[in-house]
């Protein structure tokens, strides 16, 4: 699993924006011989349990909990997500990154509702 290494090293911080920063630092090393759209989804939705527990524990409202878990996807996104185009695809990818990244978000946004019941199951 990609994800192995990066969930180790950010569960062993207890602030969420060092979780996510050594996060996204262990993603792009464990990325840096590529990366497929499947192993991106696995790193995103770790990602997004990691976030989720921890602002689960914070005192805010959940408007705010549920931005944080995005903007780490977003984070995350534009770190990685070039590493899982095909070099002849780059001058594509660049004209269609925007709506790419758009629709990525949006699917954290929807699994945001979708996880936060599992992972407080996990943690009880």
């Amino acid at each position: 699993m990609i994800s192995s290494q990066p969930n180790t090293i950010a569960n062993n911080l207890y602030d969420l924006e060092q979780r996510v920063q050594a996060f996204v630092g262990a993603a792009i090393a464990a990325a840096s011989n590529g990366l497929t759209v499947a192993e991106f989804s696995e790193l995103s939705i770790s990602l997004l349990r990691i976030v989720i527990a921890t602002a689960d524990s914070l005192p805010a409202d959940n408007s705010d909990k549920k931005a944080w878990c995005v903007q780490a996807v977003a984070d995350l996104f534009d770190a990685v997500a070039i590493l899982a185009v095909p070099k002849t695809f780059l001058p594509i990818w660049w004209a269609i990154r925007p709506a790419v990244r758009n629709l990525v978000l949006l699917a954290a946004g929807g699994a945001v509702e979708a996880l936060l019941p599992l992972v407080r199951m996990a943690q009880a």
